[in-house]
């Protein structure tokens, strides 16, 4: 069965979308720590990131690289952070969060709620950004 991220990228199930290439794909998490939140993952289901080719692992990062400056310019912070984090979807994927401190990476707190409008909101601007 696929993932639900092979899901999204087939279509299958909506998301705001930021960029995409051949084997990359950056949306908006939908439960975001962070306003800005991205998700970038590979579209081969590949459910540990350790496992990905190293080369194809170093394309994904610079893909990441791209969307970050795009949220820098995007959204009010002082960084993107990047962690790998979360074992409830067996996919690979890196997590891009704007930050202006530390605790706006951390996942033990709440997570934002924002309605569809405001994630179409905040894609828009990413979107707009990305060179």
């Amino acid at each position: 069965m696929a993932s639900l991220f092979s899901r999204i990228i087939a279509g299958e199930i909506p998301c705001h979308k930021i960029a995409e290439n051949d084997e990359f794909y950056a949306f908006l998490d939908i439960n975001p720590v962070a306003t800005g939140h991205v998700l970038v993952v590979p579209k081969q289901e590949i459910d540990y990131i350790f496992d990905i080719d190293d080369d194809v692992l170093g394309r994904m990062l610079a893909f990441a690289k791209r969307v970050a400056r795009a949220q820098k310019a995007a959204i009010p912070s002082k960084r993107i952070g990047l962690t790998v984090i979360g074992l409830e979807v067996p996919h690979a994927h890196i997590h891009l969060i704007p930050m202006t401190q530390e605790s706006d990476i951390y996942f033990g707190k709440g997570k934002l709620t924002p309605s569809q409008e405001e994630l179409a909101v905040t894609a828009e601007k990413i979107r707009n950004e990305y060179k």
